[in-house]
């Protein structure tokens, strides 16, 4: 019986023997992310795909001892990994370089998850003084900093105690699509008064934020700073970066208007924020500056005011406060500040008092230190800097300054005296104006002289930086000109070439480590114009609205490679969802890796990535005025399956499109002393309804209305054929009007159909042509809002019915002004101009 016990032992022994052999010798990694070195099968963290069996040549060479392990690990020169992406060069080099200096050891022990409840409530605000709604996320604004750790398991309840919808989006992070946060495309959005949890593995590390993506709410507070910390054995550590003091900062700006009434009047043409800016570029300011011929050619080519940005703000903020002090550091420490631009529509240029700034990441990725004097950090894109202090009891500021200069916020590095950093001057508009004159063809296209800008290298609005340019551009303005001509000296738009400021630009920027892609797999080739029209606001690609276009199908697997090309005036953040992409900037194989591509006026940059987590993601302007308006793409996976969250996706779809399919209201009344007149128009991205009214207060002035159904013609939109009703009633006991036709008729009473057409000429005049269906015809041209002075506005009208009109309004506030006329019909009057 013993020696039976005794056999049955040593097989048992032997067998778990055996098995602990096979548990060292058994791998698993992952087909995309080969680096991947797991003991457990299971999912990738990095893409979630099956985890299968490594080679047992590769096992032997990677059963090292768990001791060992990690003092390699410490040895490693990060700088040395291998991309995690470069599946055929990862396997080229893992014969040459030791396995465990190349590979990540996924610790036994079970991920940790980090729970977050949020919870969403109306709010009231008073940055600027007065009291406004906003919408507070756990009783703060900015919403709280989520920081977790590589390795986590997110888990984040968002409770909507608002009374309207909401979603969250988790910007520049690498998760399932159903966690994406985008309501109609990637979910339902979260009802009024329920609760969704969100969750996914924390598969990278670096500074990025979160917000809502549902309508305008970032706008009004739903912005914070996501911060996801590196492993401390991720052989990407970096001593003296990784291991500084860190501070979250998010950047942001407030406007006491509701956002939504901000979209409206920016798609009306409004000029109420350049009036609160100061930067109308007025007929009077115009002369007074020496550059009457400048204005009168930019209107000649049917462009308005030189525009920076958008909207007037009345606070810019960092971390929800105009000015702020970090009193924990001394003289000698060096910080980490994780920027995040979570403005809605505001650039920001970042200046310190301290010295020099050193860039040590961008939208979450690890960049080699380059040293600048500022940066100018796009809608939404995120840099993490390291500014030192340089000596005890000096706070030394940090500014963050809106890309128009009107305004600016601080932080305070250190503890005493007050070291503040000279602001930036304001800009020299009709400078910039006469540059987009020399680059502005008559059709509408910009040229850009043969000059291949890319990469923000070559700032077209250097010369309104006093800064840079001096007096130099007004002392040499007819020089200037021939050059923005010729362009023979390309550096003339070079700011680093210019002065001995050094401004960040995306040349700069080099990876630390190997980003090329998958070789030997299918390229998709893309292109896409960046269209837009600042005087209707109308923004898309190739001149398309979302909801004017397909989805873009891509395969798994592919690498997709994007042209972009920006053809109109403004700045655009281009953002994609869920996928980081390389920046084609002549760094090759350490090609940046990010999230947002920031093209300048005429900029073609090229950008790709590597098509591997499936699910529709969104690809946008991330000026939130812009992808309101439909500047944007949906990249969606061949043969995907379909998302659980999405249960009628028709529905859903044109849910979606609803945003740029919106049309906006506006009016405005004239009361005035011989009557009232005035309009009203709802217009679309391409629809336009219109009513004009004139009210006597006699028999003989009467009363007439016209209306007019048109859609707007080509990327300009200059044209816009229509169709009319005009209808009139006035006691003039039959007397007939003769037209410079020779046609007459009567405006006794009168109510007929019309087809027409408007046209925008040079000068911005607008011509109507308009044909009755009593076969009269009528010649229109007419042009308001002339401006004379910053809030001096003068328009007229003439046509072949020989009637006019001049006029002449003062705008005192935004919705009021005072108005006088002259109306070949109803006389002079003098009264107040009410507006919407």
């Amino acid at each position: 019986m013993k020696n039976i016990t005794l056999i049955a032992f040593l097989i048992i022994l032997c067998s778990f023997a055996n098995a602990q052999v096979k548990t060292q010798q058994t791998f698993y990694t992952c087909v995309m992310h080969p680096e991947i070195h797991s003991p457990k099968q299971g999912n990738c963290p990095k893409c979630g795909m099956v985890l299968v069996k490594e080679k047992p040549k590769v096992i032997k060479k990677k059963a090292v001892p768990q001791k060992a392990k990690t003092q390699n690990t410490k040895k490693e020169n990060p700088k040395k990994k291998i991309a995690v992406n470069d599946s055929v060069s990862y396997q080229k080099k893992i014969e040459k370089v030791e396995p465990k200096q190349t590979t990540i050891i996924l610790k036994n022990e079970p991920s940790k998850t980090v729970r977050y409840d949020l919870y969403v409530r109306d709010t009231i605000v008073s940055f600027s003084g007065k009291q406004k709604r906003a919408i507070a996320v756990n009783g703060q604004i900015p919403m709280p900093t989520l920081t977790f750790t590589e390795g986590d398991i997110a888990e984040i309840y968002v409770h909507n105690e608002l009374d309207e919808e909401t979603a969250m989006h988790w910007h520049g992070l690498f998760l399932p699509n159903k966690e994406d946060g985008v309501p109609y495309l990637t979910q339902m959005p979260i009802k009024p008064h329920t609760t969704h949890k969100y969750t996914f593995p924390i598969i990278q590390s670096g500074t990025h934020w979160y917000h809502s993506h549902s309508g305008l709410q970032e706008q009004i507070g739903m912005y914070g700073s996501f911060v996801m910390n590196k492993r401390n054995e991720d052989p990407t550590f970096r001593k003296g970066i990784d291991d500084l003091p860190t501070v979250p900062v998010i950047l942001s700006e407030w406007t006491d208007l509701k956002p939504e009434n901000v979209h409206r009047m920016l798609h009306n043409a409004t000029d109420w924020f350049a009036i609160k800016k100061g930067t109308t570029q007025s007929y009077a300011e115009a002369i007074r500056n020496g550059h009457f011929k400048t204005k009168v050619t930019n209107e000649w080519k049917r462009m308005n005011a030189m525009d920076v940005s958008d909207v007037y703000y009345e606070k810019f903020l960092i971390n929800g406060k105009n000015e702020s002090q970090l009193s924990q550091f001394k003289g000698g420490d060096k910080v980490r500040l994780r920027i995040a631009n979570g403005g809605a529509s505001s650039y920001f240029w970042l200046t310190y008092a301290g010295g020099k700034i050193t860039v040590v990441a961008s939208d979450g990725n690890d960049v080699e230190p380059v040293e600048v004097d500022r940066l100018l950090i796009s809608v939404s894109e995120t840099y993490d800097i390291i500014v030192t202090i340089p000596a005890d009891n000096t706070s030394y500021e940090f500014l963050a300054t809106p890309e128009d200069r009107t305004k600016s916020a601080s932080l305070y590095v250190g503890n005493g005296i007050k070291q503040l950093i000279s602001p930036l001057p304001k800009l020299k508009y009709f400078e910039g104006m006469k540059m987009m004159n020399g680059m502005m063809k008559m059709n509408g296209d910009l040229d850009d002289m043969g000059m291949q800008m890319s990469l923000n290298q070559m700032d077209m609005n250097v010369v309104m930086y006093p800064e840079i340019t001096g007096s130099v551009a007004k002392e040499n303005s007819n020089d200037n000109m021939e050059m923005s001509n010729d362009h023979s000296n390309h550096n003339q738009y070079n700011a680093n070439a210019l002065s001995n400021i050094t401004t960040l630009n995306y040349a700069m920027l080099k990876s630390t480590e190997k980003t090329t892609l998958p070789k030997d797999v299918p390229v998709k080739e893309l292109r896409f114009e960046l269209s837009g029209n600042m005087n209707r606001y109308v923004w898309s690609l190739d001149n398309k609205v979302i909801s004017e276009t397909d989805k873009i199908l891509i395969k798994k697997g592919e690498n997709v490679r994007i042209t972009l090309h920006n053809g109109s005036m403004m700045r655009h953040p281009m953002h994609l969802h869920g996928h980081d992409f390389r920046i084609i900037n002549g760094q090759e194989d350490y090609a940046p890796l990010k999230n947002i591509m920031d093209l300048m006026p005429m900029e073609t940059n090229v950008i790709e990535f590597n098509a591997n987590v499936e699910g529709d993601w969104f690809f946008h302007c991330h000026i939130l005025y812009h992808m309101m308006a439909g500047m944007g793409r949906v990249f969606t996976y061949e043969n995907q399956a379909s998302n659980p969250l999405i249960s009628n996706p028709k529905l859903a779809q044109r849910k979606l499109f609803a945003d740029d399919r919106a049309f906006h209201f506006m009016a405005e009344n004239d009361f005035a002393t011989n009557g009232n007149d005035g309009m009203a128009m709802m217009q679309n991205t391409r629809w336009s309804l219109g009513a004009e009214w004139r009210l006597g207060y006699e028999d003989m002035h009467g009363y007439e209305a016209e209306f007019h159904l048109g859609r707007y013609i080509g990327k300009m939109q200059w044209l816009m054929p229509f169709v009319g009703f005009d209808w009139r009633y006035r006691k003039m006991d039959g007397e007939m009007e003769e037209n410079i036709f020779g046609q007459v008729n009567t405006k006794d009473r009168r109510a007929v159909l019309s087809l027409g057409v408007n046209y925008t000429l040079p000068m911005l005049v607008i011509a109507q042509a308009e044909v009755f269906q009593d076969g009269n015809v009528r010649l229109q041209l007419m042009r308001e809002d002339i401006p004379i002075s910053k809030r001096l506005r003068m328009g007229f009208m003439v046509n072949t019915d020989t009637e006019f009109m001049l006029d002449a309004r003062y705008i005192l506030k935004r919705n009021l002004s005072v108005r006088t006329h002259y109306d070949s019909d109803m006389g002079f009057g003098l009264g107040l101009n009410l507006n919407y």
